[in-house]
């Protein structure tokens, strides 16, 4: 009974489906539409572009003959050469245009612009089209996309009565204007093909019909070979199956159901609520609800029973009418190896998250919180990270330490007891940490409460501890390199069940990875603080006091750590001041060193006086230099692509002399509050080795302006250029007249660079002053050795007037001295200058360029002793050159003891040990 049911139902529902996919006819029917469809597309795309093609070429044909037609016509050529050719050739046009029925009659002259045109608004505008074929006598067909959509125009050259070409006319013609024989026949076409489709499709549907009733299904013999498969596959199975019919009857049940679900050998045919099935199973089959691994217990065993009906309401009927189909899966093994490979994946989930997270940075503490970050929640309730704290500082480590310091707590929730981060804590030595640091091997303690070495470090705190829910702990010790870095503490609290023998694999893998990176931290702290102690030990620790300028200054070190950027204030004679600012490419200890050498060098380059073009070249020379000591064993970058800008700004004539080698320059702030990039020469890097030379440039500054000098890396970001960045300092100084130096380095750092810059910056500002007319005193001196008392007297007087009498004495003899020697050995003009800044400046200019040099004089010599006693009576002395000569300064220090002016040095001893007395 059951087999005509299903062999009727089979018959039926292959009626149903003949079109269905699932069947050999409906898989042909669908090829042989799909093969009809296919040919009428690729029909009438061959019909649409010989359509396109005929239009195209209709259209060019069109387009050519008109412009020749007019080009050719009488007066175009003259028309062209009118005084108004566009009154003469616009209605001619238009007209040629409208009998044609083109889009457009353009008229050219030899420029290529517009005579004619459609749109009025065009005519006396250049042309699109390229006039250089045209004036060769060549015609112009192309295509083109206007307003008026795709055309093809054409252009033909108009020559004149002596052959040459006075212009050009063109016409277009749209391709959509254009309608082919082939487009006209595109709706007969598109019929034909709807009824090729229409006609297939039955003739398909009929085939199939035919073809379903001949076979009238299978035959005996397949129907029985399809049983005895179902027989032995259903009764082979390591899977329970019971088929439950409309009435509640068990209809099938093979040999895995009767095993699982114990029942007895008649179990077929009778009503499953009548059987003794485990609690739940009867209700589950008598109900008839779908159900999907649903577990129970049967004795010793989980089961897993799902369940679907026979028929669905599209079949015939409610589905909770139709039978039902229940299959049953003992998973009491399965659930125990799903639980330890759900254990073995999360584990294995906390592995691949320590190594995607720990270590991101290179700083110590980041990477601590890291690791705690990482186990918290998923491995563990609560991590505790305890480092040496030489770790902290970067500093080698011997393995002998035992103390160390809270670094981490971190964990599900807050208010956990745990010694506060930043603690110190001594561990004893039977501490399952210290235990842990001792071995180089993880402890495991799954029960706190029977762990008396744990409880003996601190009792309270262990009893709190306890009382708040800890109760399982696993120590690991944080090892890298041979190199004992500290310990992390896994804790675990509440319900969660304790650590066990598994966890320690991964508690040490994790721990591992840690202090890889750690030690990677460490390392970089290390060389970090060796840069930045080195940098520091080569930047200035103080500015000079000087009263040239007033200045303010910022160096913020790049992420990445140190780098060569550098800057400096140097004195120079004459009340003169240098400022500095280089740049050294690259970071890290080359590139402070280098720049500690390169500062070096600018210092004793300035010790010579030296103009800035002059130095800017000897630093040229000096970092070629660099290089080529490399050895070839050395894998040291170069120094080639360091930068510097030296200025020399003199107070007294209020002039700046500025020269920079590929350095940014600098930006002067008016004391209105307007701003200016000073237009300074650039000239290469140092250390090209380009040979050019340097340039500079003179700048008159106003007192109280500012001079901004910066690097790169205050103006210049990957997400910016150099000019965006020049731009937001500009905005950043710009209106705010009253600022100081001090003020204006916040306000360019508040603007400028960012949270955190990729590379270092050296910022100076300084605000020119000038001196007071009034403390400069200048004379000049004619070459007869009688003028010196004169001047000699001049510049006492002056002395007095400035309140410096007690020095009088002392500069009458250096003046003496200077004016006297100038006057023998030099040439005018001879000038003498005194100047009352923080000292007293003498300066006395000759035209000669020979410096004079101190020496010791024999008993028997004559001369020889004026400058010793110079050197002896001024605290600094020197030559620098000038565009005219020389000038021999001196300095005078005037604040002696109790801050008085002094009288100047007590010669008797020095004078009697010159002349050997």
């Amino acid at each position: 009974m059951a087999g005509s049911e299903r062999s009727s139902g089979a018959t039926g529902g292959g009626a149903r489906s003949v079109f269905g996919l699932r069947s050999v006819v409906g898989q042909m029917f669908v090829l042989q539409l799909v093969v009809v469809v296919l040919l009428a597309l690729g029909a009438i795309f061959l019909l649409l572009l010989m359509a396109r093609q005929e239009s195209h070429q209709e259209a060019g044909s069109r387009s050519l003959a008109l412009a020749e037609g007019f080009a050719h016509a009488p007066g175009t050529a003259a028309a062209i050469v009118s005084p108004d050719p566009t009154a003469v050739l616009q209605p001619r046009a238009e007209a040629a245009r409208k009998g044609a029925e083109v889009s457009f009659v353009v008229v050219l002259n030899r420029q290529g612009i517009r005579l004619t045109h459609p749109l009025p608004d065009r005519i006396g505008k250049m042309t699109s089209t390229d006039i250089k074929p045209l004036l060769a006598g060549e015609t112009v067909v192309e295509d083109w996309v206007g307003t008026l959509g795709p055309q093809v125009r054409a252009y033909v050259p108009v020559r004149g009565p002596d052959g040459t070409v006075v212009g050009a006319v063109g016409a277009g013609v749209t391709v959509a204007s254009i309608q082919s024989a082939a487009r006209e026949q595109l709706p007969a076409v598109l019929g034909a093909t709807g009824a090729a489709v229409l006609l297939s499709t039955g003739g398909a549907a009929l085939l199939s019909r035919r073809l379903l009733r001949q076979t009238h299904g299978l035959g005996p013999t397949e129907i029985t070979r399809m049983y005895e498969h179902h027989d032995a596959v259903l009764h082979s199975v390591r899977e329970g199956v019971v088929i439950v019919g409309r009435d509640g009857r068990l209809q099938l049940v093979n040999d895995e159901a009767r095993r699982l679900l114990r029942l007895p050998g008649d179990a077929e045919g009778r009503a499953a609520a009548g059987l003794e099935l485990p609690p739940g199973i009867a209700d589950l089959l008598v109900s008839g609800r779908e159900a999907t691994d649903e577990l129970y217990e049967v004795g010793n065993r989980t089961l897993a029973i799902s369940q679907r009906p026979t028929e669905s309401a599209e079949d015939g009927g409610p589905a909770a009418e139709s039978g039902r189909v229940a299959t049953v899966r003992d998973t009491t093994e399965l659930l125990t190896l799903s639980g330890r490979a759900e254990a073995a994946q999360r584990r294995l989930g906390v592995v691949y998250e320590a190594g995607m997270r720990i270590g991101t940075t290179l700083d110590v503490r980041r990477t601590a919180r890291e690791l705690a970050e990482t186990a918290v929640g998923r491995f563990a309730d609560f991590v505790t990270v305890d480092l040496v704290d030489a770790v902290l500082r970067g500093e080698e480590l011997h393995g002998t330490e035992r103390d160390v310091r809270r670094i981490v707590v971190a964990g599900v929730r807050d208010g956990a007891p745990f010694y506060s981060e930043g603690s110190r804590i001594e561990l004893a030595p039977a501490t399952p940490q210290a235990r842990a640091m001792s071995t180089g091997r993880p402890v495991l303690k799954p029960v706190l409460r029977n762990a008396p070495g744990w409880l003996s470090q601190d009792p309270e705190g262990a009893r709190r501890l306890l009382d708040y829910g800890v109760h399982s702990l696993l120590a690991a010790p944080l090892l890298a390199r041979g190199t004992l870095l500290g310990v992390v503490c896994f804790w675990r609290a509440g319900p969660r069940e304790p650590f066990d023998a598994d966890d320690l694999a991964l508690a040490e893998e994790v721990a591992a990875r840690a202090a890889v990176s750690l030690d990677n931290a460490r390392r970089y702290t290390r060389e970090h603080t060796m840069a930045v102690t080195l940098q520091h030990s080569l930047m200035p620790r103080y500015l000079p006091v000087q009263e040239a300028v007033e200045v303010a200054y910022r160096y913020l070190p790049a992420q990445a750590g140190v780098g060569g950027d550098w800057f400096d204030v140097i004195p120079l004679p004459g009340a003169r001041v240098a400022l500095v600012v280089g740049d050294v490419v690259g970071h890290g200890l080359h590139a402070a060193a280098t720049m500690g050498r390169l500062r070096t060098a600018v210092h004793n380059f300035s010790a010579l006086d030296l103009p800035p073009d002059d130095i800017l070249s000897h630093l040229d020379e000096l970092v070629d230099r660099m290089d080529q000591e490399r050895t070839p064993g050395d894998d040291g970058p170069d120094v080639t692509g360091a930068t510097c800008l030296y200025a020399v700004y003199d107070p007294v004539t209020g002039d700046c002399v500025m020269a920079r080698a590929g350095h940014p320059p600098p930006v002067l702030v008016h004391p209105d509050g307007s701003v200016v990039v000073l237009d300074v020469p650039v000239s290469p890097p140092l250390g090209t080795g380009s040979g050019l030379p340097v340039e500079t440039a003179r700048f008159t500054l106003p007192e109280g302006a500012r001079i901004v000098f910066y690097t790169d890396g205050l103006v210049e970001r990957p997400d910016r250029d150099i000019d965006t960045g020049l731009g937001l300092l500009i905005d950043a100084v710009a209106g705010q007249p009253g600022l100081d130096p001090e003020e204006t380095c916040r306000a360019v750092l508040t603007a400028l660079p960012g949270a955190q810059p990729r590379d270092d910056i050296a910022l100076l500002v300084a605000r020119i002053h000038r001196l007071d007319p009034e403390r400069i005193a200048e004379w000049q001196v004619p070459s007869d050795t009688a003028a010196v008392a004169p001047v000699r007297a001049e510049c006492a007087a002056k002395l007095q007037a400035w309140g410096l009498e007690e020095i009088v004495f002392t500069t009458e003899l250096i003046l003496s001295e200077l004016i006297t020697n100038a006057i023998r050995y030099a040439s005018q003009p001879i000038t003498v200058r005194m100047i009352h800044s923080t000292s007293l400046i003498c300066e006395v200019f000759d035209g000669s360029s020979t410096a004079p040099h101190l020496r010791r004089a024999a008993i028997t010599d004559e001369g020889g002793r004026g400058l010793f006693l110079v050197a002896q009576l001024a605290d600094r002395w020197g030559t620098r050159y000038t565009a005219r000569g020389k000038a021999i300064w001196t300095e005078q220090n005037l604040q002696g003891p109790g801050g008085t002016p002094s009288g100047g040095p007590d010669l008797t001893d020095a004078l009697l040990d010159h002349w050997n007395l």
